[in-house]
């Protein structure tokens, strides 16, 4: 999962962001390892514009961290799935907690709707793919029950740039 913010105090009020502002950020999720300096001449700042802004941008809580794109198949972890979950009410704290030390969990949400919980995970293969829904995620209390989605194929949709 992404770094968050979370521990780090009290985020400011959201502020509006202009035209530059999402400019960089569709550059900077195109490449997040591209350099102040060709931030500033694609979007037309001084380096010294482009820097404080990014740096605004990671303080406002607006950018969250920065990371690579993995191919989990060539990474040795070729199956993924999402998992459903129903869960005790009042319980989505302790339980995303629990979720995020699984073992290939990738993205947790909370839903509205017939399940409560929307997991993805990415594991070597189905053997261990079963052990986590059978063993790690009913073993937790406050799980009432899974359903399982086997992911055939997926593909990371590109940001527009």
């Amino acid at each position: 999962m992404a770094e968050g913010q979370e521990g780090a105090g009290p985020l400011p009020p959201a502020r509006p962001l202009d035209a530059i502002d999402q400019d960089i950020l569709r550059m900077l999720q195109a490449d997040g390892r591209a350099s102040v300096r060709s931030v500033a001449e694609r979007v037309h700042v001084s380096r010294a514009n482009a820097y404080a802004r990014i740096n605004r941008l990671v303080e406002d809580g607006v950018i969250r961290g920065f990371g690579a794109r993995v191919d989990h198949e060539r990474a040795g972890h070729g199956t993924s799935a999402y998992i459903t979950l129903k869960i005790v009410q009042n319980t989505w704290r302790t339980v995303r907690e629990q979720l995020r030390q699984l073992p290939g969990a990738s993205h947790i949400a909370l839903v509205g709707g017939d399940f409560d919980v929307l997991l993805l995970v990415h594991t070597p293969d189905n053997r261990t793919l079963r052990e986590l829904v059978l063993t790690r995620l009913q073993a937790i209390p406050e799980v009432l029950s899974t359903r399982t989605l086997l992911v055939f194929e997926e593909e990371d949709l590109e940001p527009q740039a």
